[in-house]
């Protein structure tokens, strides 16, 4: 059919032309919205500036066709040939193009904001600050594409192939790459914030320079990978391979990668405020200096030697362990759960409530803590809710104070300022447990309970995974042997005051304290 007749026919009304033959003619500015031309052959057809909104292209050919500045919104392209087509500036919003195939196609600036992309094969094509938000783009092949400066907020690339593609400079905030393809990929600069990469394969990747804060990358794929000062504060790299992986002076303040495998990594200059260290394999790592500061200004360095760097980065998860002689029933759990509670409300240190293992004979709460020095003041709130609360913090009281004793001054075992920072933490976590115990209600309920009343063992466990029991009621574990032995009434404090049983020695203090991996200098 000539581009005349076609005309013609469309202006008295006719929309219909499913299948017609208009290879190659010129349509340039025509308005043709709402047009079905399914299955059409419009291959080379010049179409720049048409207006075909809502039009139907189904499975149509557009092979080579100009389409530059066309409108083309809400179309729907299901499976449609646009190999090698010219759609500059295009409007494609939201428009269907469902494993359409766009091959070569020139994209650049297009607008393609909520189209849905699925299964589409855009392998080669240019889409230069193209605009794709909100878009679906699942399972589609962008394999080599060119998306420079691109606009993916929100976009939806759940398995995408996007392997070897160039999204430099591009905004992909808030998208999902769930499960996506993305082996050397060149993401340098790029704005990835709060995207999804779980699951991904991200293997030699560039993500120099980029921002990557609040990013799921768990499970991630990230052997070889270029992540040279790049943003991943808060991010989430739980279980992710960094294998080998660069992260020269990469922003990794709060960020959380428990199980993560830094095999081989380099990590010297990396900012880790608030960063575990814990639960991580770090074979071979390279690491001369990191940066502990708040803000990441290289205010708090510490250097390391090589043994050093795998000592701090190998460390374990610091604990306290609150050891109750006697089961936990429903009321007591229901009372220890409001006590911690207000507690944290009280005590912002106390980040998360504890892990709980319950037996026919014992309950034990365990807390994780970001940091040794954090072992003692927090211990000293932990066991608030308990009867033997303040012989246990007597005796954190004593830990200090054996620190502070003549052997250990005159040896230097711990550093004066050491001792001295253990005692102010150790003075404001005292003065917060007596504000908390005078707020009304927090611990009424504990208090008139017999769990709460049992004798229980205190242990604090070290990043060394060493071991320091700082309480342990003389009646602790006899009521095991012979229950009729020990009531469940608690020792008054009259019993108390003559016990003064302290379950360690200097000797084991200075050993537990020197297994303290510290933060800053």
């Amino acid at each position: 059919m000539k581009a005349e007749e076609f005309l013609e026919k469309y202006a008295m009304g006719v929309r219909d032309f499913s299948g017609v033959d208009l290879s190659e003619a010129n349509l340039s500015g025509a308005k043709l919205n709402g047009v079905n031309l399914s299955q059409a052959n419009l291959s080379v057809v010049n179409l720049s500036g048409a207006n075909l909104n809502t039009a139907n292209l189904r499975y149509a050919k557009l092979n080579v066709a100009r389409l530059s500045g066309a409108h083309l919104m809400g179309a729907d392209l299901k499976g449609a040939s646009l190999n090698v087509a010219n759609l500059i500036r295009a409007d494609l919003s939201h428009a269907i193009l469902r494993k359409a195939s766009l091959v070569r196609t020139e994209l650049i600036r297009a607008n393609l904001s909520h189209a849905d992309l699925v299964q589409a094969n855009l392998k080669n094509a240019d889409l230069r600050e193209a605009t794709l938000r909100q878009a679906n783009l699942s399972r589609a092949n962008m394999s080599d594409v060119c998306l420079r400066g691109g606009f993916l907020t929100g976009a939806n690339l759940e398995q995408v192939n996007l392997i070897n593609s160039d999204l430099c400079r591009a905004d992909l905030s808030g998208a999902n790459l769930r499960d996506a393809e993305l082996r050397q990929a060149n993401l340098s600069r790029a704005n990835l914030s709060g995207a999804s990469f779980s699951g991904a394969n991200l293997r030699w990747v560039d993500l120099s320079d980029t921002d990557l804060s609040w990013a799921d990358l768990s499970g991630a794929k990230l052997s070889g990978a270029n992540l040279n000062n790049a943003n991943l504060s808060n991010a989430n790299l739980t279980g992710a391979s960094l294998v080998h992986a660069n992260l020269t002076s990469a922003k990794l303040i709060k960020a959380e990668w428990v199980s993560a495998d830094l095999t081989g990594a380099t990590l010297t200059g990396a900012k880790l405020y608030a960063t575990t260290r814990f639960g991580l394999k770090t074979d071979g790592i390279i690491c001369e200096w990191i940066d502990l500061s708040p803000t990441g200004d290289s205010s708090i360095i510490q250097y390391f030697t090589p043994e050093g760097s795998r000592d701090f980065f190998n460390a374990t998860s610091p604990t306290i362990s609150i050891i109750v002689d006697k089961p936990l029933d429903h009321e007591a759990n229901f009372a220890i759960s409001g006590a911690y509670f207000q507690i944290a409300q009280q005590y912002l240190k106390l980040k998360q409530p504890p892990s709980l293992e319950n037996s026919r004979r014992r309950t034990v709460f365990t807390f994780r803590i970001d940091s040794d020095e954090a072992l003692l003041p927090t211990a000293c709130i932990a066991v608030l809710p308990f009867q033997d609360a303040k012989s246990t913090q007597r005796n954190l009281i004593s830990v200090v104070e054996m620190m502070k004793s003549d052997d250990t001054s005159n040896d230097a075992s711990i550093p004066f300022h050491r001792i001295q920072s253990f005692n102010q933490q150790l003075e404001e976590a005292l003065r917060q447990a007596d504000t908390i115990k005078q707020v009304k209600n927090i611990l009424a309920l504990t208090q008139r309970l017999s769990f709460f009343q049992a004798p229980t063992q205190v242990i604090l466990t070290n990043s060394s995974s060493q071991n320091l029991i700082v309480h342990e009621h003389p009646n602790f574990g006899k009521r095991l042997i012979n229950r009729s032995d020990v009531s469940d009434a608690v020792y008054d404090d009259k019993y108390d005051e003559a016990v003064k049983f302290i379950p360690f020695s200097v000797s084991t203090v200075i050993d537990f304290i020197k297994g303290f991996h510290y933060i800053g200098q």
